[in-house]
């Protein structure tokens, strides 16, 4: 469990032309719904990197794109958009959760007037997958979501993971957020889901127009490509893991 001392900071890169932008979350969680999806909407809305997260509990990794090495946690933004992401190459330890929804609200907070967070959940049946529902930290939210015509369950229900750890904090430092669910795969990377919860509910609750079609179209290559990512990290943590019990035991340590 992540120390309440435990950091994360925020290095800005540019300015955020926007004002007052709606933050939309995009870190790796089931089904890639989250990490797909805001991708889409970062590349196609042409959205500027403008600053990095780090904290020592982020994983000990560097990842590139285009030849080119990149921080982790990264932040995008653009003027014209009104939108602001944050993205993520990996999914995130639970030791970095709280230093990380503490950065988020302790230092970008002031800089965009709403969040959208999004969270996969497993489908129980084909049809079931695309499913959307949402949850909000305000009344005046929760009216937003129901005039998108989204779906607000009137059931009990829990997210947990990172969503959930910035969530919380937004709700406990009234900072209006809406929580969007979506019902994927139960298994492998789902950008079909990720393409629902654009047309079905991002579009409706913000002020863009998505090409979905790509998701589709490459539904089979983004799975793949997704897929091997993960294996690479799952595998680079079990030669970790490995790697820590063969060393001997301290001193005083008893097994």
């Amino acid at each position: 469990m992540a120390q309440e001392n435990a950091a994360a900071s925020f290095e800005q890169l540019c300015e955020v032309d926007a004002d007052a932008p709606t933050l939309i979350e995009g870190l790796p969680g089931h089904g890639l719904v989250a990490a797909i999806a805001v991708d889409q909407l970062t590349e196609q809305l042409g959205l500027t990197h403008c600053g990095n997260i780090a904290s020592e509990e982020f994983p000990p990794v560097v990842t590139f794109e285009d030849g080119l090495v990149q921080d982790l946690v990264r932040v995008y933004a653009g003027g014209d958009s009104g939108i602001m992401t944050l993205e993520s190459d990996l999914a995130l330890p639970q030791q970095a959760f709280e230093p990380l929804s503490r950065c988020v609200l302790e230092e970008l907070a002031d800089d965009f007037s709403r969040a959208i967070f999004l969270a996969g959940a497993p489908a129980e049946s084909e049809d079931q997958i695309g499913e959307v529902t949402g949850v909000a930290t305000t009344e005046a939210i929760r009216a937003d979501l129901e005039e998108a015509g989204i779906d607000v369950p009137e059931e009990t229900g829990l997210v947990g993971g990172v969503t959930g750890a910035l969530v919380r904090r937004c709700y406990q430092h009234d900072v209006p957020a809406a929580l969007l669910i979506v019902r994927a795969h139960p298994f492998l990377p789902d950008p079909r889901a990720a393409q629902s919860v654009i047309e079905n509910a991002l579009e409706p609750l913000v002020d863009f127009d998505i090409d979905t079609a790509p998701l589709e179209e490459q539904a089979d290559e983004i799975q793949q490509r997704m897929h091997q990512i993960a294996e690479q990290y799952q595998q680079m943590a079990e030669g970790q893991q490995a790697q820590q019990q063969q060393q001997p035991p301290a001193t005083g340590m008893f097994q």
